[in-house]
């Protein structure tokens, strides 16, 4: 009987956790070991190449990250790595100044190496190598990565809130959903987090370097007094190896030093999140035979003129040239096939000919066109179907397709979205643009396009990628062009989600509810309500921006009232009141204190008078416009202080001080006594007075 016993590779497969979680601590106490505890030579030169290695990994790791969280761990592997070298100084200098007597190999195969091929022996020139490895790991690298560290960490900080309402914004447009607008909240934080880590990380690559200086100075000291008073040697003897192990010691550490260094200020100063950097740097370097050719034809000069190094510079001119050439000959990429245009046939005119009116549309000029083209990395369609995607979550019913479509006699920049053949709204959009919107109290100028956002009318301007940063810093919500269409096509939707539900979407939804609940719409749907009658009711509570996704109390409502009531206005009347909590809500959000605006006794008085009866038209006009108006500038200051503007009125003149305000406050909401859900309380805000008050 066999028995197998799993494999080391089995074992870590199984305990990948395990194992990976026990690495850090297991390095920390490794240093924590060389630091405090002899070790051979053997093992001081197995360390120095890991420490070698190490250096190189992270290395190639900043050359070929695409974004700086690709590489998040690299602070901590920063001030690992920096605590492992410094620890290897520490073993080394133990060895030179307890061994460095018996030779130059005392000290191991790595410091010897070091010491002898890189510098041939010779201290001073080790010296001079060292303090020229210093100057450039200490004065220009680590002093530049530093400040950009610094620079980024603030920049990233500052840009936080417009990104999050950037993200906010194509959640609202119903691009994103909710899971990637949490993805893309993480990973904002988690940038600001990585570059304010880097900022502090810098501190340690400009510690070690000082470090490294101080060691030096110490082993030749060290070294040079415990050859000379303990071990007897002559000055010359104790410079020559003492010297000699102490530089060629700080060499061995300060090289993984520099490429870490290299490292640091690789992944700080990296711009764009596209390719790799090598992939940058041959793309934006190479990419244009001028470049090339200039600078070849400048090195030919160079090269025939006499007491130049011929050769080299024109070796090197030629080499330049043929890439010039190579690249200006270049075959271009091939363009997607194009289907020939359909014959067309002259005959007489039929029914194929007249086209319906598209439900909804939206028509772009030429210039968009490019904006719903795949093969140009247009995403408008994707867009559209997220929109549509969110519609019908958020309101309940699936809204017709988007018709899009070009039109030549639209400016090329424009745009418009149709309603059933008419115009609904427009705007302009520019392709590589970005739109910054000004949420409010932000004074900052901006170099662009002055306009408006065409979806809510705040002030906006129009600029390039390179300003991108810099107004989202200054608090703007910066968005693209295809955001912005998307964005205005969403909002005309919520607001004219009355008209868009036609009879076709509704007997789509009592379809849709018929799979659900059959039982439930067959008694009510066609047998209580028509499709007609259940249609105006849908409609008369989308008018007033009631979402109907609660479609089963919406049925069972009316299950319990179309025996008795067959007017659609009172159907939807007493359906509201059976949506009052989800209506508040939708208002005013989970609180339970809801801040309405009033009516003053007496004009209230008044317009029961005036409109409680059935007709409803026996309010003087200009009462009614001053009404208007006076709801509107209210609402108006309501909003600015980030309050819902709801106005609470008696149920009998509900209906028609909602049409009333309509046209002038869109946005104001009016509920009835009878819509307050019992569970909430109401504290009475702002007062409605009229002319009489």
């Amino acid at each position: 009987m066999k028995t197998y016993a799993p494999s080391l590779q089995q074992w870590l497969v199984r305990n990948a956790a395990l194992v990976n979680g026990a690495a850090a601590p297991l390095l920390v106490v490794a240093i924590l070991a060389m630091m405090v505890l002899p070790m051979p030579t053997w093992l001081l030169d197995t360390f120095f190449t890991v420490n070698i290695a190490i250096a190189l990994m992270v290395m190639m790791v900043a050359a070929y990250m695409i974004k700086p969280l690709d590489f998040a761990a690299f602070p901590s592997v920063l001030l690992l790595s920096t605590l492992m070298r410094l620890s290897l100084n520490v073993a080394s200098t133990r060895i030179v100044l307890l061994e460095g007597h018996g030779g130059p190999g005392a000290a191991g195969a790595v410091i010897e190496a070091f010491g002898h091929f890189l510098i041939g022996g010779n201290f001073a020139v080790g010296l001079i190598v060292f303090a020229i490895l210093v100057v450039i790991n200490f004065i220009v690298v680590t002093k530049g990565s530093e400040r950009i560290a610094e620079v980024s960490a603030r920049f990233t900080l500052d840009a936080m809130p417009g990104k999050q309402m950037a993200v906010d914004a194509d959640l609202n447009a119903g691009l994103i959903d909710e899971k990637e607008a949490k993805r893309r909240r993480a990973e904002v934080a988690e940038e600001a987090d990585f570059f304010g880590s880097m900022d502090g990380a810098s501190k340690f690559v400009r510690g070690d370097a000082v470090a490294g200086i101080l060691i030096l100075v110490i082993n030749i000291v060290g070294g040079f007094a415990v050859g000379m008073f303990q071990h007897d040697l002559s000055a010359g003897k104790a410079a020559d190896t003492y010297i000699l192990l102490a530089v060629g010691d700080a060499l061995v550490a300060q090289i993984p030093g520099l490429l870490i260094s290299v490292a640091a200020a690789m992944v700080v100063s990296r711009v764009g999140k596209d390719r790799d950097i090598g992939g940058q740097i041959v793309s934006q370097m190479f990419a244009s035979p001028r470049v090339l050719g200039v600078t070849a034809s400048i090195l030919a000069l160079l090269g025939i003129i006499p007491g130049m190094p011929h050769i080299v510079f024109l070796l090197m001119a030629a080499v330049l040239a043929w890439g010039s050439w190579a690249i200006a000959h270049r075959p271009p990429p091939p363009e997607p096939a194009v289907e020939p245009p359909k014959a067309v046939h002259d005959g007489e005119a039929s029914w194929d000919d007249l086209q319906p009116v598209d439900l909804l549309g939206l028509e772009l000029g030429y210039r968009l066109i490019a904006l719903v083209d795949k093969t140009r990395q247009g995403d408008l369609l994707a867009r559209i179907k997220g929109v549509r995607k969110k519609f019908a979550q958020e309101v309940g019913f699936l809204p017709p397709a988007v018709h899009v479509r070009d039109n030549l006699e639209l400016k090329p920049s424009s745009y418009r979205i149709t309603l059933r053949g008419v115009v609904a709204g427009n705007g302009e959009a520019y392709p590589g643009m970005f739109l910054a919107i000004n949420p409010g109290g932000i004074s900052t100028p901006l170099i662009g396009t002055a306009t408006t956002d065409p979806a809510f009318g705040l002030p906006a301007h129009w600029i390039d990628e390179p300003q991108r940063e810099a107004a989202q810093m200054a608090g703007f919500t910066v968005v693209d062009s295809e955001t912005v269409m998307a964005t205005h096509l969403s909002h005309l939707m919520q607001v004219q989600a009355a008209k868009l539900l036609s009879r076709t979407e509704t007997q789509q939804l009592v379809d849709h509810v018929a799979r659900l609940a059959p039982k439930l719409i067959e008694e009510v749907v066609p047998k209580m309500v028509s499709i007609g009658s259940f249609q105006k009711v849908l409609q008369l509570l989308l008018e007033e921006g009631v979402h109907i996704r609660d479609i089963r109390t919406i049925v069972e409502s009316l299950a319990e009232h179309a025996g008795t009531v067959s007017d659609p206005v009172e159907l939807a009347r007493r359906i509201r009141i059976a949506l009052s909590p989800a209506i508040v809500q939708q208002i005013y959000g989970p609180v339970r204190e809801l801040n309405v605006i009033a009516i003053e006794p007496n004009f209230e008085r008044l317009l029961v008078q005036a409109l409680g009866n059935a007709g409803g038209s026996a309010l003087d006009p200009s009462m009614a416009d001053m009404l208007s108006r006076s709801a509107a500038t209210i609402a108006q200051q309501q909003e600015e202080q980030g309050v819902p503007a709801c106005l609470l009125v008696p149920d009998a003149i509900r209906n028609a001080i909602a049409k009333l305000v309509r046209r002038l406050a869109p946005r104001l909401q009016v509920l009835g006594h009878s819509e307050i859900p019992e569970t909430h309380t109401i504290r009475i805000g702002p007062i409605l007075r009229g002319a009489l008050a």
